[in-house]
């Protein structure tokens, strides 16, 4: 079996970006569909975050 390792310079990289097959690269994927609805924070939502400013 072999180990999968962590590509140690740009080449390397770049020459494992050259193996993504072509169905995973983004020219082939489907265009994002718009949302129904725009977003809104409620109040559930803004509950959530509303003391992160005592964390940060």
């Amino acid at each position: 079996m072999n180990a999968v390792t962590e590509p140690e310079t740009l080449s390397e990289l770049i020459a494992d970006c050259a193996l993504i097959p072509a169905t995973l690269k983004a020219e082939s994927l489907p265009r994002p569909r718009s949302a129904a609805q725009p977003w809104e924070v409620d109040e559930a939502c803004h509950a959530q975050v509303a003391e992160l400013d005592a964390y940060v």
